[in-house]
């Protein structure tokens, strides 16, 4: 073969050789898919939704697809007509079993729903289903009534303490702490003595004031400083020292200095006779009164560990009549020996930064000292707790007296609580015997230990509604706010002494905690509402509402009396017709649910009627006239 074939055969080759390269590179990836090679369609398979949790507003959709394999999206479609597609109303899920929420539904509406998979040949739908959302619950509608029970004697020992609730509640103080729940703190007092099995100044919890998470004792023994303080004292005082006093704890008052620290002040009485140092009875009274109460300190960093660190002696019962002035006639001399009793302690920090603990019980009126915000201690150092002069114990740093109810040494009057509000301290008190005519009255001030004036208003009475069998012994009271405008008042409540309307009827000993709502009137006085809190939704309230039949109680002052209900009619015109008020005129004011009846500014919210069976909501009001409260409920 000569050169010019030679050449001639080599690009010869050469070109079948890259045309051949270029035949195999497209047969291996460069030319378009084959359809048979693709997924179909018809190996795509979903099961017919299943529909659930079906509101007036949304449900739920559940299917399931067989196989991800070229599905590049699915979920449901969704219609008021039949046969939706994915042009309509969607919503998407991740997995091959499916279940997604169809929300903004409308409600009293049938939908139809189908399930999706998309794939590049198509859209693969189930077969169809059908729901229809509910009516519209409005908030009240949807609210549940507390199902606890008043009468808890079932319920009342040591071994169901975490079914209580607000059972066995006595002398309650509350606060709300940075973690969003409220703390609740007590009196070692409960039906049949339960708390005695659980230390002391008992602890529970709640996040809505309806229902409570009972926490335990925040104090195992009283600190062994009383003791050591009461003997110091009596040696003072010439007497021999007691080996073994008789304690009583009572009234603690809990408040949050800042975040990270919260202080709680109580009470310790010490049960024995002052003269020979016994303990208190009849065979051992030895014409000489009973020992000193002391107030002591406890803080915390949190709460909800339930863990207080003891701070010690704050200030103690204190006499004007000297040292040796403790001698009784007998057990019916009522003129003390102690002018300030040092139980029943309330905490006020001031606006300006000012820290006051106002104390005192039954004998001659409440005194205030300021204290050291440092260390929550008097700020004046104390000296003896006696004087031969009011002003002497004042000297003495035992505080000056700010209320009083007449000049007796025993008075019915306890339990101070002090909070501050638009401007004013308003003093909380409780007046006569805790077992039914405990009732609650309010004064106020400019100043923390100024003069507290007002007409003594009966806040709070023992009453009882058309139904149930009412409450007595409503008193002793904390009163709180959530920082947002709401305040409550928290109290014991006790039921009637000796009813006859049940053949097993529960005892006067019962202490059920109560909560209620506390409202302002335009002139800056608190009104409690007559039925406990139940958190009702705050639906705003109609004059439409309004009008109908109200059982209305006056709760002008009775001692020991229960104050009932009568019937009272406002008719749609604004007429009075019927009941104590008949002939009065009444208007309301949606803005600020006031209702003013016969010239009374009553203040109106939704609420729980407990006396109704099934409990459920409905609108009561509180006002105030002079010296007493008036309480209604709508029928």
């Amino acid at each position: 073969m000569n050169d010019i074939a030679m050449k001639y055969f080599k690009n010869l080759i050469t070109t079948l050789f890259c045309l051949l390269f270029v035949a195999v590179l497209f047969s291996c990836g460069g030319s378009d898919p084959d359809p048979d090679d693709q997924p179909s369609t018809a190996t795509v398979t979903i099961s017919t939704p299943v529909i659930s949790e079906i509101t007036s507003s949304s449900a739920v959709a559940e299917a399931t697809v067989s196989t991800s394999t070229g599905v590049q999206a699915k979920g449901f479609c969704y219609s008021t007509s039949s046969s939706p597609t994915i042009d309509g109303k969607t919503v998407t899920a991740t997995t091959n079993r499916m279940s997604s929420t169809l929300g903004n539904l409308e409600p009293s509406t049938t939908y139809y729903v189908r399930g999706f998979a998309k794939t590049s040949n198509g859209t693969v739908y189930s077969a169809e289903t059908s729901f229809a959302t509910t009516e519209k619950v409005s908030e009240l509608d949807a609210w549940v009534a507390p199902s606890y029970v008043d009468d808890y004697r079932a319920i009342s020992d040591w071994s169901k303490r975490n079914q209580w609730n607000l059972a066995n509640v006595h002398d309650p103080s509350v606060v709300l702490a940075e973690d969003g729940y409220y703390y609740m703190y007590q009196t070692d007092a409960s039906f049949g003595n339960a708390h005695a099995a659980g230390g002391h100044f008992h602890g529970r919890r709640s996040k809505d004031l309806v229902n409570w998470e009972y926490l335990g004792g925040t104090m195992s023994t009283p600190p062994a400083w009383i003791k050591t303080k009461l003997n110091e004292i009596r040696a003072k005082q010439g007497l021999p020292a007691i080996d073994n006093p008789v304690y009583g704890c009572w009234a603690p008052c809990v408040r949050k200095v800042r975040n990270g620290l919260y202080r709680m002040y109580y009470a310790i009485v010490v049960d024995n006779y002052i003269k020979s140092g016994k303990q208190n009875n009849a065979a051992n009274f030895d014409n000489s009164w009973t020992e000193r109460a002391f107030i002591g300190l406890m803080e915390t960093s949190d709460p909800a560990s339930n863990k207080w660190e003891d701070k010690g002696y704050v200030i103690c019962s204190s006499s004007d009549k000297g040292k040796d002035g403790w001698s009784r006639s007998s057990t019916n001399d009522w003129n003390a020996y102690f002018y300030f009793n040092a139980i029943d302690p309330t905490y006020v920090i001031t606006p300006e930064g000012e820290h006051w603990l106002i104390y005192g019980s039954w004998h001659s009126g409440f005194a205030a000292v300021q204290l050291n915000p440092e260390t929550g201690k008097t700020l004046k150092e104390l000296g003896d707790p006696w004087a031969t002069s009011a002003a002497g114990l004042a000297t003495n740093g035992y505080g000056k007296r700010i209320w009083t109810r007449g000049n007796s040494r025993w008075q019915g009057s306890e339990a101070p609580e002090i909070v501050y509000h638009d401007g004013y301290y308003y003093l909380f008190m409780a007046y006569d015997g805790l077992d039914v005519p405990y009732n609650t009255r309010v004064m106020r001030s400019k100043t923390i230990d100024g003069t507290y004036t007002g007409n003594e208003t009966v806040l709070t009475h023992p009453y009882k509604f058309s139904a149930g069998y009412g409450w007595v012994g409503i008193s002793h009271c904390a009163v709180f706010d959530d920082g947002n405008g709401n305040w409550f008042y928290a109290s014991q409540g006790r039921f009637p002494v000796n009813s006859t309307s049940q053949p097993d009827w529960a005892p006067n000993a019962i202490m059920l905690g109560h909560i209620r709502s506390i409202q302002w009137t335009k002139d800056g006085w608190p009104v409690v509402m007559p039925e406990r809190y139940a958190a009702v939704p705050k639906v705003p309230i109609t004059k439409d509402e309004i009008a109908g039949t109200w059982e209305h109680i006056d709760l002008g002052y009775k001692y020991g009396e229960q104050k009932t209900s009568t019937n009272m009619e406002f008719a749609s015109d604004g007429n009075i017709t019927s009941g104590v008020w008949k002939g009065g005129k009444w208007s309301f004011d949606a803005s600020t649910n006031t209702l003013t009846a016969n010239g009374v500014e009553l203040k109106v919210q939704r609420e729980c009627d407990w006396e109704s069976s099934p409990r459920r909501h409905t609108i009561v009001y509180a006002g105030i006239n002079g010296a007493k409260s008036y309480w209604g409920k709508k029928k």
